[in-house]
């Protein structure tokens, strides 16, 4: 499986890399790798967080300049210096998060930066339009070009998003983790689109942790681990066993490692919690050593909910019980004191401090036990830090490296660790493994289920099933601002969770 495969049907790759190396202060990205993209078919880049996409994807939109090797288009050696020049090559990119500008038309957002323009050198206000409205259509997007951004949906909004990376003649289209923010409807438009990029000859790089999506979705794969070029393949010479061995270089036999839990005291009771808009009439009981999973389509309230226990927002009325204590929580400062500590969703705004190193992180909230006489103690700083660190398997370079520097899911691990050098009673996990590898969820889950087996109270909200269902020893449904089922045992199904979720009795 780790020779190379050739095209199939003998076609020639559009765009090829070779040797690519390229090397930060600390840290060798990539280490010689390889990667070729073909005409109308999908290639999907797999690799644990750290593995390298990201790096291969700035590389291929000319932000970053490969150290070593060569960018081969139709066979011919390129040189993109500039994000322009790679646009100029064909070469365009639909990321997770696309800045747009909610003041201007859509016409406007889509050709930013490269306006058709008149003999005078002025924007040509007509053909932009023109040549927007025809975008849109060839993704089968209803769009008005003249519409402000502002006025749009979310979902319309990453239209406009795919149309901005197609408004230049792209023969190379990059799609990373482009179903992050999506919904289900939402995906299923995506792969409609992806079929028409397909089928007028435009190759694909494919970038999801989800496998779901890449053997749905892709004809080829290519496997990157610790910046090495590791193997590729057609999709359906493949099983998913193999490639997950391929991405880890081991066998992960359980993606859920739940252990049997011991449950305990009541750890927290929540009463009568209500807001004025997010949620109503919240009521449960999470118990020392359980796993309380937290289901619900988006916009269900749940992660309102827990940032209103972790005193981000007030509640309007309500309490809740921590142990023997009861108590209205009004700031996080109060929360942490009461043993209650959160991991947001979004790590990258709420988790994590960039420009700060890894152990600084670690240990921001733990400075009275690594401080004396008011003074911190950097040997200590780094021992709570390797601690938890090394528990979690994190890949970084040294503890002194800039958190901003690390791949998603490494950063998920540090806010995870920062939390837990508290030493909670409860922690609450918002999508704990959003956005992270298959193998980096493996070492979440099991040091989770670890965390539960030492009595501490576990809350994961999650969206994905297969999680909440393989690491809950208990799941709550939320709908519309309020708790519509709670399951246990045999009753915990896909069947009835999705149910629940929609309203369906």
């Amino acid at each position: 499986m780790l020779a190379r495969t050739g095209a199939a049907g003998g076609t020639e790759p559009v765009l090829s890399l070779r040797g690519i190396v390229k090397t930060f202060p600390g840290v060798r990205a990539l280490g010689g790798v390889q990667l070729d993209l073909y005409p109308g078919q999908v290639t999907a880049l797999v690799g644990e967080n750290g593995a390298g996409k990201s790096t291969i994807v700035k590389i291929l939109t000319g932000i970053y300049q490969p150290d070593e090797g060569q960018i081969l288009v139709d066979g011919a050696p390129v040189h993109f210096p500039t994000a322009q020049a790679a646009g100029h090559s064909g070469v365009t990119a639909i990321h997770q998060e696309t800045v747009l500008f909610d003041e201007l038309t859509v016409a406007e957002n889509i050709f930013i930066g490269h306006a058709p323009r008149t003999r005078f050198g002025l924007i040509d206000r007509k053909a932009m339009r023109d040549r927007a409205g025809a975008i849109l259509r060839s993704i089968g997007a209803d769009l008005n070009p003249m519409v402000r951004l502002k006025d749009l949906s979310i979902a319309s909004r990453h239209l406009v998003a795919i149309a901005r990376a197609l408004s230049i003649d792209a023969r190379v289209v990059i799609m990373d983790e482009p179903t992050a923010a999506l919904s289900h409807k939402e995906i299923a438009e995506l792969y409609e689109l992806v079929e028409k990029l397909k089928s007028q000859g435009k190759a694909i790089l494919f970038i999801s942790h989800k496998f779901d999506e890449i053997f749905r979705i892709a004809d080829r794969w290519t496997v990157f681990r610790d910046g090495q070029f590791v193997g590729e393949g057609l999709m359906a010479d493949v099983k998913e066993a193999e490639l997950v061995r391929l991405m880890v270089g081991r066998s992960v036999d359980q993606i859920y490692p739940k252990r049997p839990a011991q449950i305990g005291a009541p750890a927290l009771t929540v009463v009568g919690y209500c807001h004025p808009t997010e949620f109503e009439n919240i009521n449960f009981t999470l118990h020392q050593g359980e796993i309380l999973g937290f289901y619900g389509l988006v916009g269900a309230g749940r992660s309102e909910v827990m940032q209103s226990l972790f005193g981000i927002t007030r509640p309007s009325r309500g309490a809740c019980r921590i142990g023997d204590d009861v108590r209205v929580i009004r700031s996080t400062a109060q929360a942490v004191h009461a043993g209650i500590v959160y991991v947001p969703e979004d790590r990258g705004k709420q988790g994590a401090v960039k420009g700060l190193p890894i152990f600084q992180n670690v240990t921001l909230p733990s400075l009275a036990r690594t401080s004396r006489a008011g003074f911190l103690r950097l040997a200590e700083e780094f021992s709570l830090a390797r601690d938890y660190t090394q528990r979690l398997d994190l890949r970084a370079a040294s503890l002194d490296q800039d958190v901003g520097l690390l791949s998603g899911g490494n950063q998920q691990k540090v806010v995870i660790a920062k939390w837990l050098a508290t030493k909670p009673r409860v922690i609450i996990l918002d999508e704990p493994t959003k956005g992270i590898d298959i193998g980096s969820k493996a070492a979440v889950h099991d040091f989770m289920s670890e965390l539960a087996g030492q009595g501490l109270a576990v809350i994961m909200v999650s969206s994905e099933i297969p999680e909440v269902l393989g690491m809950s020893d208990r799941v709550i449904v939320m709908r519309e601002g309020r708790i519509a089922a709670e399951y246990t045992g045999d009753e915990m199904t896909p069947e009835n969770l999705v149910r629940a979720a929609v309203g369906i009795n």
